[in-house]
């Protein structure tokens, strides 16, 4: 009976009164198609692990409006690009250029992964001569000698 009941109450508020018409996207396909393929190649800002494309957050709203709005103005992609560059840095892009000002972006990973096993090598080498280097004395000698007779017997 209850699942009945359950099955009524979801047909009746999935009622097509209750459906909304969807908003379209873009007057025009070719401007939002333009714009989805910009916005891939785009961080979000706030999100920053996720594509403008794929963001939900205010600022991409925002952000995919202004770039709608730069490709109606007849703008390439490459200078939707450049302006949101100039404003917002090379953040902005998934692939930033490589120059001068990005070096660290793309050369620091490296740099960092040759410091730490330049680091993880020493500490090795050092440890390894504290164990050599360390001879046991005479009363410790005695002790190990015991307990492998102990051992043996």
């Amino acid at each position: 009976m209850k699942l009945l009941l359950t099955v009524l109450m979801a047909l009746c508020l999935a009622h097509p009164a209750f459906a909304k018409e969807a908003t379209p996207l873009a007057e025009d396909p070719a401007v939002e198609q333009r714009m989805v393929n910009i916005a891939e190649e785009l961080r979000c800002l706030v999100c920053q692990n996720e594509s403008l494309a794929g963001s939900r957050a205010d600022l991409a709203q925002d952000l995919r409006r202004e770039v709608r709005t730069l490709i109606k103005d007849g703008k390439t992609d490459q200078e939707v690009k450049d302006f949101l560059v100039s404003r917002y840095g090379d953040f902005v892009l998934y692939r930033p250029q490589v120059k001068p000002t990005t070096y660290v972006l793309w050369m620091g990973p490296f740099v960092l992964l040759i410091i730490g096993i330049a680091v993880l090598v020493n500490y090795l080498r050092r440890r390894s001569r504290q164990v050599v280097d360390t001879p046991l004395s005479a009363e410790e000698c005695q002790r190990a000698e015991s307990l492998l007779k102990e051992n043996k017997s």
